[in-house]
Protein backbone atom coordinates (compact mmCIF):
# COMPACT_ATOMS: atom_id res chain seq x y z
CA UNK A 1 0.00 0.00 0.00
CA UNK A 2 1.10 3.36 -0.63
CA UNK A 3 1.73 5.83 2.05
CA UNK A 4 -0.83 8.47 3.01
CA UNK A 5 -1.42 11.28 0.64
CA UNK A 6 -3.47 14.29 0.56
CA UNK A 7 -6.83 14.33 -1.62
CA UNK A 8 -6.01 16.58 -4.93
CA UNK A 9 -8.02 19.34 -5.52
CA UNK A 10 -8.02 18.92 -9.59
CA UNK A 11 -10.19 16.47 -11.39
CA UNK A 12 -7.88 15.11 -14.23
CA UNK A 13 -6.68 12.21 -12.98
CA UNK A 14 -8.17 8.87 -14.79
CA UNK A 15 -7.51 7.04 -11.82
CA UNK A 16 -9.03 9.49 -9.30
CA UNK A 17 -11.74 7.47 -8.19
CA UNK A 18 -9.36 4.79 -6.92
CA UNK A 19 -6.67 7.24 -4.97
CA UNK A 20 -10.15 8.82 -3.33
CA UNK A 21 -11.55 4.92 -2.72
CA UNK A 22 -8.59 4.36 -1.11
CA UNK A 23 -7.92 7.30 0.61
CA UNK A 24 -11.27 6.51 1.89
CA UNK A 25 -10.18 3.31 3.30
CA UNK A 26 -7.12 4.41 5.19
CA UNK A 27 -9.18 7.57 6.93
CA UNK A 28 -11.99 5.07 7.56
CA UNK A 29 -13.68 8.59 6.41
CA UNK A 30 -16.02 9.82 3.67
CA UNK A 31 -14.08 13.17 3.71
CA UNK A 32 -16.31 14.06 6.05
CA UNK A 33 -15.70 15.56 9.84
CA UNK A 34 -18.93 14.37 11.44
CA UNK A 35 -18.93 17.41 13.63
CA UNK A 36 -15.44 16.49 15.19
CA UNK A 37 -13.48 19.49 15.62
CA UNK A 38 -9.95 19.47 17.39
CA UNK A 39 -11.50 20.45 20.38
CA UNK A 40 -13.13 17.52 20.87
CA UNK A 41 -10.98 15.01 19.37
CA UNK A 42 -7.30 15.32 20.76
CA UNK A 43 -4.48 15.09 17.96
CA UNK A 44 -3.09 11.37 17.67
CA UNK A 45 0.32 11.30 16.43
CA UNK A 46 1.01 9.35 13.32
CA UNK A 47 1.33 5.47 14.42
CA UNK A 48 2.26 2.05 13.08
CA UNK A 49 -1.41 1.37 12.57
CA UNK A 50 -1.14 4.45 9.67
CA UNK A 51 2.41 3.05 7.60
CA UNK A 52 2.71 0.25 5.24
CA UNK A 53 3.62 -2.98 5.99
CA UNK A 54 2.62 -5.24 3.40
CA UNK A 55 5.50 -7.80 2.44
CA UNK A 56 8.00 -6.65 -0.45
CA UNK A 57 7.03 -9.90 -2.46
CA UNK A 58 3.21 -8.85 -2.38
CA UNK A 59 4.30 -4.79 -3.17
CA UNK A 60 6.43 -6.23 -6.19
CA UNK A 61 3.99 -8.93 -7.27
CA UNK A 62 1.00 -6.11 -7.46
CA UNK A 63 2.81 -2.92 -8.22
CA UNK A 64 1.19 -1.11 -11.56
CA UNK A 65 -2.17 -2.08 -9.75
CA UNK A 66 -4.77 0.92 -8.75
CA UNK A 67 -4.49 1.33 -5.17
CA UNK A 68 -7.76 0.12 -4.74
CA UNK A 69 -7.16 -3.48 -6.81
CA UNK A 70 -4.09 -3.66 -5.22
CA UNK A 71 -5.59 -3.41 -1.94
CA UNK A 72 -8.22 -5.82 -2.53
CA UNK A 73 -5.66 -8.07 -3.60
CA UNK A 74 -3.38 -7.93 -0.24
CA UNK A 75 -7.02 -8.16 1.25
CA UNK A 76 -7.60 -11.66 -0.26
CA UNK A 77 -4.24 -13.11 0.29
CA UNK A 78 -3.80 -12.33 3.71
CA UNK A 79 -7.84 -13.74 4.31
CA UNK A 80 -7.07 -16.51 2.84
CA UNK A 81 -4.02 -17.64 4.46
CA UNK A 82 -6.05 -16.31 8.35
CA UNK A 83 -8.63 -19.01 7.02
CA UNK A 84 -6.01 -21.65 6.54
CA UNK A 85 -4.77 -21.05 9.52
CA UNK A 86 -8.03 -20.98 11.65
CA UNK A 87 -8.52 -24.44 10.40
CA UNK A 88 -5.10 -25.72 11.34
CA UNK A 89 -5.71 -24.69 15.03
CA UNK A 90 -9.23 -26.05 14.95
CA UNK A 91 -7.34 -29.44 13.97
CA UNK A 92 -5.11 -29.16 16.47
CA UNK A 93 -7.94 -29.26 19.72
CA UNK A 94 -9.56 -27.81 22.63
CA UNK A 95 -6.05 -26.59 24.43
CA UNK A 96 -5.02 -24.86 21.27
CA UNK A 97 -8.27 -23.24 20.51
CA UNK A 98 -8.17 -21.50 24.33
CA UNK A 99 -4.57 -20.64 24.00
CA UNK A 100 -5.28 -18.55 20.77
CA UNK A 101 -8.22 -17.08 21.79
CA UNK A 102 -6.03 -15.85 25.28
CA UNK A 103 -3.81 -14.18 22.72
CA UNK A 104 -6.19 -12.94 20.75
CA UNK A 105 -7.69 -11.33 24.03
CA UNK A 106 -4.38 -9.58 24.98
CA UNK A 107 -3.70 -8.33 21.65
CA UNK A 108 -6.93 -6.35 21.22
CA UNK A 109 -6.79 -5.32 24.60
CA UNK A 110 -2.80 -3.68 23.91
CA UNK A 111 -4.09 -2.26 20.48
CA UNK A 112 -7.11 -0.51 22.45
CA UNK A 113 -4.50 0.47 25.35
CA UNK A 114 -1.91 1.81 23.05
CA UNK A 115 -4.59 4.18 21.62
CA UNK A 116 -4.63 5.63 24.91
CA UNK A 117 -1.58 5.84 25.47
CA UNK A 118 -0.45 7.76 22.31
CA UNK A 119 -3.12 10.32 22.68
CA UNK A 120 -1.94 11.33 26.17
CA UNK A 121 1.62 10.09 26.52
CA UNK A 122 2.48 13.47 26.81
CA UNK A 123 1.28 14.00 30.14
CA UNK A 124 3.91 10.89 31.38
CA UNK A 125 0.78 9.55 33.74
CA UNK A 126 2.27 6.91 36.11
CA UNK A 127 1.71 3.51 36.63
CA UNK A 128 -1.10 3.98 33.73
CA UNK A 129 0.37 1.00 31.25
CA UNK A 130 1.33 -0.93 34.59
CA UNK A 131 -2.22 -0.76 36.04
CA UNK A 132 -3.82 -1.43 32.87
CA UNK A 133 -1.70 -5.05 32.29
CA UNK A 134 -2.24 -5.65 36.04
CA UNK A 135 -6.22 -5.41 35.86
CA UNK A 136 -6.22 -7.49 32.52
CA UNK A 137 -4.17 -9.99 34.41
CA UNK A 138 -6.58 -10.04 37.71
CA UNK A 139 -9.72 -10.32 35.22
CA UNK A 140 -8.17 -12.99 33.65
CA UNK A 141 -7.71 -14.58 37.04
CA UNK A 142 -10.98 -14.09 38.23
CA UNK A 143 -12.81 -15.60 34.67
CA UNK A 144 -10.35 -18.62 34.17
CA UNK A 145 -10.90 -19.28 37.33
CA UNK A 146 -14.67 -19.61 37.07
CA UNK A 147 -14.30 -21.93 34.10
CA UNK A 148 -11.57 -23.79 35.74
CA UNK A 149 -14.07 -24.71 38.91
CA UNK A 150 -17.32 -25.02 36.30
CA UNK A 151 -15.75 -27.29 34.17
CA UNK A 152 -13.13 -29.56 35.65
CA UNK A 153 -14.59 -29.87 38.97
CA UNK A 154 -12.89 -33.55 39.40
CA UNK A 155 -9.37 -32.59 39.06
CA UNK A 156 -9.89 -29.54 41.65
CA UNK A 157 -11.25 -31.76 44.16
CA UNK A 158 -8.15 -33.88 43.38
CA UNK A 159 -5.43 -31.65 43.73
CA UNK A 160 -5.08 -29.94 47.41
CA UNK A 161 -3.76 -26.56 46.22
CA UNK A 162 -6.60 -26.06 43.54
CA UNK A 163 -9.47 -27.05 46.06
CA UNK A 164 -8.21 -23.97 48.20
CA UNK A 165 -7.97 -21.75 45.31
CA UNK A 166 -11.56 -22.91 43.98
CA UNK A 167 -12.98 -22.51 47.91
CA UNK A 168 -11.28 -18.93 47.88
CA UNK A 169 -11.21 -17.85 44.24
CA UNK A 170 -13.88 -14.83 44.34
CA UNK A 171 -12.07 -13.51 47.73
CA UNK A 172 -8.58 -13.80 46.19
CA UNK A 173 -9.90 -12.11 42.46
CA UNK A 174 -11.49 -9.27 45.31
CA UNK A 175 -8.15 -8.64 46.81
CA UNK A 176 -6.13 -8.47 43.92
CA UNK A 177 -8.50 -5.94 42.18
CA UNK A 178 -8.68 -3.79 45.34
CA UNK A 179 -4.54 -3.71 45.78
CA UNK A 180 -4.98 -2.32 41.85
CA UNK A 181 -7.79 -0.01 42.86
CA UNK A 182 -5.28 1.41 45.89
CA UNK A 183 -2.59 1.45 43.43
CA UNK A 184 -4.10 3.70 40.97
CA UNK A 185 -5.88 6.34 44.37
CA UNK A 186 -2.05 6.53 44.88
CA UNK A 187 -0.65 7.30 41.65
CA UNK A 188 -3.05 10.23 41.39
CA UNK A 189 -1.02 13.76 40.27
CA UNK A 190 -2.52 17.06 40.83
CA UNK A 191 -3.39 19.01 38.05
CA UNK A 192 -3.80 15.35 36.02
CA UNK A 193 -6.71 14.12 37.74
CA UNK A 194 -9.89 14.28 35.42
CA UNK A 195 -7.00 12.85 32.63
CA UNK A 196 -6.23 9.75 34.67
CA UNK A 197 -9.96 8.94 35.69
CA UNK A 198 -10.68 9.16 31.95
CA UNK A 199 -7.87 6.40 31.41
CA UNK A 200 -9.19 4.59 34.58
CA UNK A 201 -12.52 4.50 32.70
CA UNK A 202 -10.94 3.76 29.56
CA UNK A 203 -9.00 0.52 30.88
CA UNK A 204 -12.07 -0.81 32.70
CA UNK A 205 -14.34 -0.55 29.24
CA UNK A 206 -12.04 -2.09 27.31
CA UNK A 207 -11.39 -4.65 30.11
CA UNK A 208 -15.27 -4.96 29.81
CA UNK A 209 -15.39 -5.31 25.86
CA UNK A 210 -12.27 -7.69 25.02
CA UNK A 211 -11.82 -9.86 28.39
CA UNK A 212 -15.47 -10.68 29.26
CA UNK A 213 -16.65 -11.61 25.49
CA UNK A 214 -13.03 -13.34 25.17
CA UNK A 215 -14.43 -15.46 28.44
CA UNK A 216 -17.68 -16.41 26.17
CA UNK A 217 -15.82 -17.57 23.42
CA UNK A 218 -14.45 -20.38 25.64
CA UNK A 219 -17.73 -20.99 27.54
CA UNK A 220 -19.05 -21.82 24.16
CA UNK A 221 -16.16 -23.91 23.08
CA UNK A 222 -17.36 -25.89 25.99
CA UNK A 223 -20.71 -26.98 24.68
CA UNK A 224 -19.13 -28.19 21.60
CA UNK A 225 -16.53 -26.73 19.09
CA UNK A 226 -19.54 -26.68 16.60
CA UNK A 227 -20.81 -23.71 18.76
CA UNK A 228 -17.01 -22.25 18.66
CA UNK A 229 -16.52 -22.60 14.64
CA UNK A 230 -20.18 -21.81 13.45
CA UNK A 231 -20.66 -18.41 14.97
CA UNK A 232 -17.25 -17.42 13.64
CA UNK A 233 -17.44 -18.95 10.39
CA UNK A 234 -20.39 -17.20 10.07
CA UNK A 235 -19.05 -13.71 10.73
CA UNK A 236 -15.94 -14.42 8.50
CA UNK A 237 -18.59 -15.80 5.11
CA UNK A 238 -20.46 -12.44 6.12
CA UNK A 239 -17.94 -10.33 5.75
CA UNK A 240 -16.17 -11.80 2.42
CA UNK A 241 -20.02 -12.00 0.77
CA UNK A 242 -20.80 -8.51 2.14
CA UNK A 243 -17.55 -7.16 0.61
CA UNK A 244 -18.07 -9.63 -2.70
CA UNK A 245 -21.62 -7.95 -3.60
CA UNK A 246 -20.48 -4.47 -2.75
CA UNK A 247 -17.60 -4.45 -4.79
CA UNK A 248 -19.89 -6.02 -7.53
CA UNK A 249 -23.37 -4.60 -7.26
CA UNK A 250 -23.10 -1.89 -4.95
CA UNK A 251 -24.52 1.09 -5.49
CA UNK A 252 -26.19 2.82 -2.44
CA UNK A 253 -24.25 4.20 0.80
CA UNK A 254 -25.53 1.93 4.03
CA UNK A 255 -24.41 3.84 6.51
CA UNK A 256 -21.86 7.26 6.97
CA UNK A 257 -19.79 5.55 9.61
CA UNK A 258 -18.46 3.40 6.77
CA UNK A 259 -19.10 4.69 3.30
CA UNK A 260 -17.53 2.06 1.84
CA UNK A 261 -20.82 -0.22 3.09
CA UNK A 262 -23.63 -0.55 0.55
CA UNK A 263 -27.02 -1.82 0.83
CA UNK A 264 -26.43 -4.29 -2.05
CA UNK A 265 -23.49 -6.22 0.46
CA UNK A 266 -25.48 -6.15 3.48
CA UNK A 267 -28.34 -7.88 2.18
CA UNK A 268 -26.75 -10.31 -0.61
CA UNK A 269 -24.36 -10.84 2.55
CA UNK A 270 -27.09 -12.07 4.67
CA UNK A 271 -28.86 -14.50 2.30
CA UNK A 272 -25.22 -15.96 1.43
CA UNK A 273 -24.21 -16.69 4.96
CA UNK A 274 -27.77 -17.71 5.97
CA UNK A 275 -27.27 -20.67 3.26
CA UNK A 276 -23.36 -21.11 4.12
CA UNK A 277 -24.32 -21.29 8.01
CA UNK A 278 -26.67 -23.77 7.26
CA UNK A 279 -24.56 -26.43 4.91
CA UNK A 280 -21.91 -25.74 7.54
CA UNK A 281 -24.10 -26.91 10.26
CA UNK A 282 -25.56 -29.87 8.19
CA UNK A 283 -21.96 -31.10 7.82
CA UNK A 284 -21.09 -30.74 11.20
CA UNK A 285 -23.50 -31.96 13.00
CA UNK A 286 -22.70 -35.28 11.61
CA UNK A 287 -19.16 -35.54 12.98
CA UNK A 288 -18.82 -36.33 17.23
CA UNK A 289 -15.39 -34.34 16.97
CA UNK A 290 -17.56 -31.29 16.78
CA UNK A 291 -20.19 -31.66 18.63
CA UNK A 292 -18.67 -32.60 21.75
CA UNK A 293 -16.21 -31.84 24.41
CA UNK A 294 -15.35 -33.28 27.70
CA UNK A 295 -12.46 -33.81 29.83
CA UNK A 296 -11.85 -36.78 31.37
CA UNK A 297 -10.08 -36.42 34.78
CA UNK A 298 -8.85 -39.66 34.87
CA UNK A 299 -6.31 -39.04 31.80
CA UNK A 300 -6.52 -35.52 32.19
CA UNK A 301 -6.76 -34.84 28.47
CA UNK A 302 -9.77 -33.76 26.48
CA UNK A 303 -11.98 -36.43 25.17
CA UNK A 304 -14.74 -36.00 21.93
CA UNK A 305 -16.32 -39.20 22.49
CA UNK A 306 -20.21 -38.63 23.89
CA UNK A 307 -23.60 -39.41 23.33
CA UNK A 308 -25.08 -36.47 20.42
CA UNK A 309 -27.75 -34.50 22.48
CA UNK A 310 -30.89 -33.99 20.26
CA UNK A 311 -30.00 -31.12 18.39
CA UNK A 312 -27.36 -33.18 16.90
CA UNK A 313 -29.52 -35.98 15.84
CA UNK A 314 -31.52 -36.43 12.61
CA UNK A 315 -34.92 -35.40 12.50
CA UNK A 316 -38.10 -35.45 10.60
CA UNK A 317 -40.07 -32.34 10.00
CA UNK A 318 -43.46 -31.89 8.38
CA UNK A 319 -42.95 -28.53 6.14
CA UNK A 320 -46.22 -25.66 6.51
CA UNK A 321 -48.71 -26.38 3.24
CA UNK A 322 -47.75 -23.19 1.41
CA UNK A 323 -43.97 -24.92 0.97
CA UNK A 324 -45.54 -28.55 0.49
CA UNK A 325 -46.97 -27.10 -3.14
CA UNK A 326 -44.13 -25.59 -3.79
CA UNK A 327 -41.55 -27.68 -3.40
CA UNK A 328 -44.26 -31.02 -3.60
CA UNK A 329 -42.24 -32.37 -0.38
CA UNK A 330 -44.21 -32.66 2.65
CA UNK A 331 -41.13 -34.19 4.63
CA UNK A 332 -37.48 -33.28 5.11
CA UNK A 333 -34.98 -34.68 7.25
CA UNK A 334 -32.40 -32.28 9.04
CA UNK A 335 -30.68 -31.50 12.19
CA UNK A 336 -32.49 -29.56 14.86
CA UNK A 337 -29.08 -27.37 14.67
CA UNK A 338 -29.44 -26.57 11.06
CA UNK A 339 -32.58 -24.18 12.34
CA UNK A 340 -30.45 -23.06 15.10
CA UNK A 341 -28.00 -21.77 12.73
CA UNK A 342 -30.27 -19.95 10.27
CA UNK A 343 -30.96 -17.63 13.59
CA UNK A 344 -27.26 -17.72 14.38
CA UNK A 345 -26.61 -16.29 10.72
CA UNK A 346 -29.48 -14.10 10.90
CA UNK A 347 -27.82 -12.49 14.19
CA UNK A 348 -24.34 -12.65 12.24
CA UNK A 349 -25.59 -11.09 9.31
CA UNK A 350 -28.11 -8.60 10.14
CA UNK A 351 -26.70 -7.20 13.73
CA UNK A 352 -22.85 -8.30 13.66
CA UNK A 353 -21.90 -5.65 11.38
CA UNK A 354 -23.01 -3.09 14.07
CA UNK A 355 -19.82 -4.47 15.98
CA UNK A 356 -18.13 -3.32 13.18
CA UNK A 357 -19.70 0.09 12.84
CA UNK A 358 -19.15 0.37 16.52
CA UNK A 359 -15.64 0.10 15.83
CA UNK A 360 -15.72 2.36 12.78
CA UNK A 361 -17.17 5.26 15.00
CA UNK A 362 -14.26 5.15 17.53
CA UNK A 363 -11.70 4.98 14.71
CA UNK A 364 -12.85 8.04 13.02
CA UNK A 365 -13.10 9.70 16.76
CA UNK A 366 -9.81 9.33 16.82
CA UNK A 367 -8.97 9.74 12.91
CA UNK A 368 -6.87 6.30 12.81
CA UNK A 369 -7.19 3.96 10.11
CA UNK A 370 -6.81 0.53 11.82
CA UNK A 371 -6.39 -0.37 15.58
CA UNK A 372 -2.67 -1.18 14.57
CA UNK A 373 -0.89 -3.06 11.54
CA UNK A 374 -0.78 -6.53 11.94
CA UNK A 375 -2.42 -7.69 9.34
CA UNK A 376 -1.28 -6.46 5.96
CA UNK A 377 -4.59 -5.07 4.44
CA UNK A 378 -6.31 -5.75 7.19
CA UNK A 379 -5.31 -3.60 10.28
CA UNK A 380 -5.10 -4.95 13.60
CA UNK A 381 -5.98 -7.44 15.13
CA UNK A 382 -9.26 -5.84 16.75
CA UNK A 383 -10.00 -4.70 13.02
CA UNK A 384 -11.10 -8.45 12.19
CA UNK A 385 -12.67 -9.47 15.93
CA UNK A 386 -14.61 -6.36 16.03
CA UNK A 387 -17.76 -7.83 14.87
CA UNK A 388 -16.78 -11.64 16.53
CA UNK A 389 -16.92 -10.20 20.28
CA UNK A 390 -20.63 -8.97 19.19
CA UNK A 391 -21.27 -12.61 17.86
CA UNK A 392 -20.26 -14.64 20.66
CA UNK A 393 -22.03 -12.77 23.29
CA UNK A 394 -25.08 -13.43 21.21
CA UNK A 395 -24.32 -17.27 20.95
CA UNK A 396 -23.66 -17.42 24.81
CA UNK A 397 -26.93 -15.74 25.57
CA UNK A 398 -28.57 -18.34 22.91
CA UNK A 399 -27.49 -21.16 24.33
CA UNK A 400 -28.25 -20.14 27.55
CA UNK A 401 -31.77 -19.36 26.70
CA UNK A 402 -32.22 -21.86 24.78
CA UNK A 403 -29.64 -24.77 24.47
CA UNK A 404 -28.36 -25.58 27.82
CA UNK A 405 -29.60 -26.91 30.89
CA UNK A 406 -28.81 -27.75 34.41
CA UNK A 407 -24.89 -28.87 34.56
CA UNK A 408 -24.32 -31.57 36.22
CA UNK A 409 -20.57 -31.32 36.88
CA UNK A 410 -21.64 -27.91 38.35
CA UNK A 411 -23.74 -29.18 40.82
CA UNK A 412 -21.55 -32.25 41.74
CA UNK A 413 -19.02 -29.90 42.67
CA UNK A 414 -21.27 -28.09 44.82
CA UNK A 415 -22.33 -30.86 46.72
CA UNK A 416 -18.53 -32.10 47.10
CA UNK A 417 -17.90 -28.83 48.90
CA UNK A 418 -20.45 -29.73 51.56
CA UNK A 419 -19.92 -31.45 54.83
CA UNK A 420 -20.32 -35.25 54.68
CA UNK A 421 -23.78 -35.09 57.00
CA UNK A 422 -25.17 -32.23 54.82
CA UNK A 423 -24.23 -34.82 51.49
CA UNK A 424 -25.99 -37.77 52.91
CA UNK A 425 -29.12 -35.61 53.47
CA UNK A 426 -28.85 -34.44 49.78
CA UNK A 427 -28.59 -38.19 49.58
CA UNK A 428 -31.40 -39.32 51.22
CA UNK A 429 -33.58 -36.32 49.79
CA UNK A 430 -32.60 -37.43 46.06
CA UNK A 431 -33.36 -40.97 47.15
CA UNK A 432 -36.81 -40.56 47.97
CA UNK A 433 -37.52 -38.34 45.16
CA UNK A 434 -37.08 -40.95 42.54
CA UNK A 435 -38.22 -43.50 44.26
CA UNK A 436 -41.43 -41.79 44.49
CA UNK A 437 -40.95 -41.25 40.42
CA UNK A 438 -41.00 -44.97 39.76
CA UNK A 439 -36.96 -45.03 39.15
CA UNK A 440 -35.97 -46.63 42.10
CA UNK A 441 -37.79 -50.11 43.34
CA UNK A 442 -39.87 -49.40 46.19
CA UNK A 443 -38.57 -49.76 50.00
CA UNK A 444 -39.16 -53.59 51.16
CA UNK A 445 -41.56 -53.59 54.20
CA UNK A 446 -40.42 -55.76 57.35
CA UNK A 447 -42.56 -59.14 57.17
CA UNK A 448 -44.85 -59.44 60.64
CA UNK A 449 -43.78 -62.39 62.62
Amino acid sequence: MTELRKRGGGGGDPDSSDKEADLDDRLGTDGECDGDSKADTPDVPLSTADTDNTPQYLNKALEGLPPRWKNYWIRGVLSIAMISGFFLIIYMGPIALILIVMTVQIKCFQEIITIGYRVYHSYELPWFRTLSWYFLICVNYFFYGETLADYFGALVQREEPLQFLSRYHRFISFALYLAGFCMFVLSLVKKHYRLQFYMFAWTHVTLLIVVTQSHLVIQNLFEGKIWFIVPISIVICNDIMAYLFGFFFGRTPLIKLSPKKTWEGFIGGYFATVVFGFILAYLLSQCQYFVCVGFNSETNSFTVECEPSEIFLMQEYTLPAALQNILTWKTVNMYPFQIHSIFLSSFGSLIGPFGGFFASGFKRAFKIKDFANTIPGHGGIMDRFDCQYLMATFTHVYIASFIRGPNPSKVLQQLLMLQPIQQLGVFHTLHSHLRERGMLPPAATPQAE
